[in-house]
């Protein structure tokens, strides 16, 4: 399954957790913030031994011309073997509610 972040959201989510401001600049950035996020709300410890890796990708998303644009990071999870489809959706939906209220 894959979803799109924009870079806006992990640093605020960063922010609100640890009280830092990260940059993030490429997907490595990226997946450290993730990675964070993940660990301090507790969401891959419910994913443990279920999820394999979460692959991080970087576009650019333009909303209203070639210069104005956001850094948007597309996160691919890799889970192992065969994980139930509400289990994969109910991980997602946990991030995606916490990067919202971020």
């Amino acid at each position: 399954m894959k979803i799109k972040v924009a870079a806006d959201k992990i640093v605020k989510g960063v922010q609100k957790l640890e009280g830092v401001e990260i940059v993030v600049e490429n997907p490595q950035d990226a997946r450290e913030g993730i990675d964070l996020i993940l660990d301090k709300t507790g969401i891959k410890k419910d994913l443990e031994g279920t999820l394999k890796d979460i692959k991080t990708t970087a576009f650019q998303s333009y909303e209203t011309s070639a210069v104005d644009y956001k850094m948007m990071f597309l996160l691919e999870f890799v889970f192992e073997g065969p994980v139930p489809l509400d289990t994969r959706v109910s991980a997602i939906r946990g991030l995606q509610s916490f990067l919202e209220k971020a």
